[in-house]
């Protein structure tokens, strides 16, 4: 069954808690969202605030998925570059489909989702995104038309010894 997807819902506590549960089960089961396992949906609490301040303020914009039960199964977080030269690409955050859902093709519906939301955004002729190496990210992002355009060795540090490359991928827009 395919995935409901809605941009920029009202934030209710049984999205938020739905947000965090989906991200603290990805970080665990090993996704590169910005954490590492273990984690609990407190330690990821902060960010998920965060973003809504940034949603609030008008400078992100949020993409939820929905499985057949209504509960949060996939999002991804659209954030204007507010740097004056750079407002005609935004960044994409926090891409995750919950472990339950992988391997249904819902990570393709969810970035296509997220490649409409940016096309509605005025003055918007990019997406960029960055990824942690060494899990093949690059390849799935790839496949859904974004291009590697840089890579910084080593600049994600997973673990004492254990270095990932930042992965910076694009999708043109125009």
């Amino acid at each position: 069954m395919p995935l409901t997807f809605t941009g920029d819902p009202a934030i209710t506590p049984t999205l938020r808690d739905g947000i965090l549960d989906v991200w603290t089960d990805v970080t665990n089961a090993g996704g590169a969202v910005g954490f590492v396992a273990p984690v609990t949906p407190e330690d990821i609490r902060p960010a998920l605030l965060r973003q809504f301040t940034d949603m609030a303020e008008g400078r992100s914009r949020l993409v939820v998925g929905y499985d057949e039960d209504g509960r949060v199964a996939a999002t991804a977080f659209l954030t204007r570059n507010t740097h004056r030269l750079m407002t005609h690409w935004i960044w994409l955050y926090t891409v995750m489909v919950h472990p339950r859902h992988q391997g249904m093709g819902y990570g393709r519906d969810l970035l296509a989702e997220a490649e409409r939301a940016a096309r509605a955004m005025d003055g918007v002729e990019a997406i960029r995104l960055g990824c942690r190496g060494g899990l093949g990210l690059e390849r799935f992002y790839a496949s859904c038309g974004y291009k590697e355009v840089g890579r910084v060795p080593d600049a994600i540090r997973v673990a004492p010894g254990d270095d990932r490359d930042d992965v910076i991928m694009l999708l043109t827009l125009t």
